[in-house]
């Protein structure tokens, strides 16, 4: 997308110094950013503004920085809150996107799946739309959101964009930025429920996406889930409902391949098709079910909805079978965990092909009940007979083991396939980089 200092300066009512200049996409990070890129200088646990010259260096086109911290060399947008800025930018140019080319935006919440749902969602609709963007990481938030948008490209013809919450309001917020005319939630589960008061406070953060929908929107939901009805009460439009009974679009399980992925028959309106996720585990063709929906939604069939399934896009960390120089097969589910995603990763290791399977587990961050959902865990991989190395933590109910003692492990003793996987700040990437190298 086009975008120019001097509109920025009008658009967000800050001070543009320097000569106007023109970027067609925009950066958060001065580590990644590339030359003619716009700048925004966050402000939170880092100063992004203590990096203006390393950007300037870099070859910026420009950055938005707060007032006072222009730099020599750089032309600069200052503004009173850059964060607040970008909000005003991704929702301004939302607006202009969408009024030009009539692109649906599908918003993507839930407590498990957002990513992957995002990338089913895509690969999707690219068998209708000629331009669908959506973030190539994992960008679901005050940042993320406006930021994504911004990085479209003119010619968008479908938005895809994930929503994370943290607390009540926050979705809210988001929708008044990207004010999306599809919502799909895929679960509801326990990630960030100690801050909303557990279950019944998540589904009501994630229903602000259903209550933000226009009244021509379609909301989305999984239809196995207790809180269907409760969410799609919240939303005044069409519902749509996926899952394994009693929904709009169905699916079950036809095949397993010895790494878990699963064929599955896919159903809606009498018609049926079969399709393969690239990723293995029951909970992505849960998945792909939901992105289905969003294709009938936006007016395909089922039959073109689904030849997208299976043609979406991988990434690091989120279960990604590997192999290294041994040819060990590992299972990197790294990115990161909470207990419904924990449970999925087992299951998915334990339909593996083999009869030794071990899970390298880190501790999970931002669940209700931290002790008893490590401790069902555990108590699901012994059910499994996998056999849990529990890494730098002893909420498992057993001694946590380091790094070293994790890899003296099992390079003394055998197994068939491994699961490794944690929340971000377990670091259990690191696990991964050790066993690539062995």
């Amino acid at each position: 997308m086009r975008i120019t200092a001097s509109d920025v300066a009008h658009i967000t009512g800050g001070r543009l110094v320097g000569a106007n200049s023109v970027a067609t996409s925009i950066s958060f990070d001065s580590r990644t950013l590339h030359a003619g890129e716009a700048f925004v200088a966050i402000v939170a646990e880092r100063d992004g503004n203590d990096f203006l010259p390393a950007v300037r260096d870099a070859g910026a086109a420009f950055a938005v920085v707060s007032h006072g911290r222009s730099v020599d060399g750089l032309t600069c947008v200052e503004v009173d809150d850059t964060t607040q800025a970008l909000a005003v930018l991704g929702r301004h140019y939302k607006t202009q996107l969408v009024g030009a080319n009539k692109a649906p935006v599908i918003g993507i919440t839930g407590s498990t799946g957002k990513t992957s749902t995002k990338n089913l969602v895509r690969a999707v609709l690219r068998e209708k739309y000629d331009h669908v963007h959506a973030a190539e990481n994992s960008l679901n938030n005050d940042i993320g959101v406006p930021v994504t948008i911004l990085n479209a490209s003119d010619d968008t013809d479908a938005l895809v964009l994930e929503m994370g919450m943290r607390g009540f309001h926050e979705i809210e917020r988001l929708c008044t930025i990207a004010e999306p005319n599809i919502g799909v939630i895929t679960n509801i589960g326990d990630a960030h429920g100690e801050r909303v008061g557990g279950a019944a406070g998540i589904a009501r953060a994630k229903g602000e996406l259903f209550q933000a929908l226009p009244e021509d929107g379609v909301a989305i939901v999984n239809g196995d889930s207790e809180w269907c009805a409760y969410l799609s009460a919240l939303a005044q439009c069409r519902v749509l409902t996926f899952g394994r009974t009693d929904a709009d679009v169905l699916w079950s399980i036809e095949s397993t391949d010895e790494f878990g992925v699963c064929t599955a028959r896919f159903s809606y309106d009498g018609e049926s098709i079969v399709a393969t996720p690239i990723h293995p585990g029951e909970h992505m063709v849960a998945n792909a079910a939901a992105a289905i929906a969003v294709g009938i939604a936006c007016g395909m069939s089922l039959r073109d909805a689904g030849r997208g399934v299976g043609r979406e896009a991988t990434e690091w960390g989120r279960m990604v079978w590997l192999e290294n120089s041994a040819g060990q097969r590992i299972l990197d589910d790294t990115y990161n965990a909470n207990e419904a995603s924990m449970i999925a990763a087992l299951r998915v290791l334990a339909s593996a092909d083999g009869e030794r399977k071990v899970a390298v587990l880190g501790q999970m961050s931002e669940v209700t009940d931290e002790r008893g959902a490590h401790q069902k865990v555990a108590a699901l991989a012994k059910e499994l007979n996998i056999q849990l190395l529990p890494y730098n933590t002893d909420l498992y109910g057993r001694p946590e083991l380091s790094l070293d003692q994790v890899m003296n492990h099992l390079k003394s003793e055998k197994w068939d396939s491994l699961l490794v996987k944690g929340s971000r700040a377990a670091a259990t990437e690191d696990v991964i980089v050790q066993l690539m190298n062995v």
